[in-house]
């Protein structure tokens, strides 16, 4: 069995990755295909408005995109190199097949396993953690953002954010309790917390250096693409001031990324919660899900059409 396995091993990878490439492309041509919130039609309408706007403005949008990309690439880089010093054009390649094959996996999950590949087989948990590292660090920016645009929100809009229920506290309460008394002495609880014991202590061998790099480039990653949002409203007439906007931007992304979901229907939840987000101030429906649709373009869908090439090209680490 493991000679015919060996035999055609190649043929096998290359089916693999031609399967992923072909899943991705099917994918993203199913989302814009049948989209419920914005038909082919209405799509190429909103193009050829976008195109009749400030060709200045859509050169700056397109630029961000690339500014957005080249720092997620260089925070790669700087949580790599704690591992191996690799390049910034293998930091892109790993970064755009990654997001490839992220495509078709939960929570883009797949992001973990394609990275961890490009690296040695002693190397690739360290691997996975590091590149879990860089997503908290991206969550961590996206929450503090976020509740601040939360707050801004309940004071201009008199949301109700906290509401006090005895009834429902003691629910809860009590639910965790169980769920906490359930899982104490179980073997899958008792692995997780090991595991997690294992990247805490990972977490403390990387430098304060690295850790802040890193938190760094989440920072300025996280104000690029919301302010692309924020242009890309601008282009399309939404009459408000910029506290009011970016924080509908900032309670979005946070609202989104907490809904757990496959990484093709991320810009179908975005656009979703844009559109009752903006319902606040009255932002026709149709501009919210345009806007998030031509982010979702720009922002992961082309890239991951170009990290098709590298996963095609992809090769195994061939071993010290």
């Amino acid at each position: 069995m493991y000679n015919i396995l060996d035999k055609y091993k190649q043929a096998i990878i290359f089916l693999l990755k031609l399967a992923i490439v072909t899943g991705a492309f099917y994918f993203i041509f199913q989302q814009l295909a049948s989209n419920q919130l914005l038909s082919l039609t209405q799509l190429k309408q909103q193009i050829a408005v976008l195109f009749s706007k400030n060709r200045w403005l859509l050169l700056l949008l397109l630029l961000f995109t690339d500014v957005n990309w080249i720092l997620e690439i260089f925070k790669w880089k700087t949580l790599a190199s704690h591992e191996k010093k690799i390049t910034f054009f293998e930091a892109f390649e790993q970064c755009l097949a990654s997001l490839t094959v992220s495509i078709i996996t939960p929570n883009r999950i797949g992001e973990y396993g394609a990275k961890a590949l490009y690296f040695e087989k002693k190397q690739r948990k360290k691997i996975m953690v590091l590149n879990l590292m860089g997503n908290l660090s991206q969550l961590a920016v996206t929450l503090v953002f976020g509740i601040l645009g939360i707050f801004f929100l309940s004071a201009s809009f008199e949301i109700a954010l906290f509401s006090f229920n005895t009834l429902k506290f003691l629910l809860i309460a009590s639910v965790l309790l169980l769920l906490f008394f359930i899982g104490k002495n179980s073997r899958i609880i008792k692995k997780i917390k090991e595991y997690a014991h294992k990247i805490y202590n990972y977490s403390k061998e990387l430098p304060l250096k690295i850790l802040t790099k890193t938190l760094g480039y989440a920072v300025f990653r996280y104000l690029v693409f919301s302010h692309q949002f924020y242009f890309f409203l601008k282009l399309f007439q939404v009459d408000a001031d910029y506290i009011t906007l970016i924080s509908l931007i900032f309670s979005t992304y946070l609202i989104a990324s907490v809904i757990p979901s496959l990484a093709v229907f991320d810009w179908v939840i975005k656009g979703s919660v844009a559109v009752f987000i903006f319902g606040f101030i009255e932002v026709s429906p149709l501009t919210i899900v345009s806007i998030t649709t031509f982010m979702w373009l720009l922002n992961f869908a082309i890239p991951a059409l170009i990290g098709s090439v590298f996963v095609l090209n992809f090769k195994m680490v061939t071993e010290k």
